[in-house]
C-alpha cells in the first residue's frame, strides 16, 4: 500500500528544510550526517532545498554502521569528526523505527561537542526503545511491529513510501 507518492515526498522535504532553517537560520554552517544510504539520499536532498532559501553554508556527511548489529564493526564518518566540534549537526535518516540506528550513528558525535545535535527523519514510526527524539518528521505512522515502510528516494526522481 502506497502512504506516500513523489509530490507528497517533496513538499515534506521541503517543509522539513523550511523547519531547519527557521530553527538554525544564525548558524554559520549546518552539518547534514546522513546515515547509510538511504539517509544520504534524503540529505542530499534537504540540502537541495535548503540551497533554495538560504546562504548558510551547507555541509554533507555520511555516517556508515551496520543498523542490524551496531556494535559488531566500526561506525564511520566520511569526514575527520574533529572537524565537527562546536557545529549544528543533523543526523538524518529516512525511517525511524525503535531509534536504534540512530542512537549508534550519534556515537562518534560524542567524542566531540557538537553545537547541538538534531535529528531529522522522513517517516517516524511509533515503536522507539532508544531515547532518540525526532525534531523534523515528515510523516508519522502507527503501524504493528510486523509492517515494513520501503522509502524509495532515488536520482529517478520517482519517491514513494510503501507500507507492506
Amino acid at each position: 500500500m502506497k502512504i506516500l507518492d513523489h509530490s507528497q515526498i517533496k513538499q515534506k522535504i521541503k517543509r522539513i528544510a523550511i523547519e531547519i532553517l527557521e530553527n538554525n537560520f544564525e548558524e554559520k554552517s549546518i552539518v547534514l550526517a546522513g546515515i547509510n544510504n538511504n539517509g544520504t539520499g534524503f540529505a542530499k536532498l534537504l540540502i537541495k532545498e535548503l540551497k533554495k532559501i538560504t546562504e548558510i553554508e551547507l555541509i554533507l556527511v555520511t555516517i556508515r554502521l551496520s543498523p542490524a548489529s551496531p556494535i559488531t564493526s566500526d561506525i564511520e564518518i566520511d569526514a575527520p569528526v574533529s572537524s565537527l566540534k562546536g557545529k549544528t549537526i543533523i543526523v538524518v535518516d529516512d525511517v525511524a523505527n525503535t531509534g536504534r540506528t540512530i542512537f549508534y550513528g550519534c556515537k562518534p558525535l560524542l567524542d566531540i561537542i557538537p553545537k547541538k545535535i538534531e535529528v531529522a527523519v522522513l517517516v517516524d514510526r511509533k515503536h522507539k526503545t532508544f531515547p532518540i527524539y525526532a525534531k523534523y518528521v515528515g510523516f508519522s505512522l502507527a503501524t504493528t511491529l510486523k509492517e515494513d515502510i520501503d522509502l524509495q528516494i532515488s536520482d529517478t526522481q520517482n519517491f514513494a513510501v510503501y507500507m507492506n
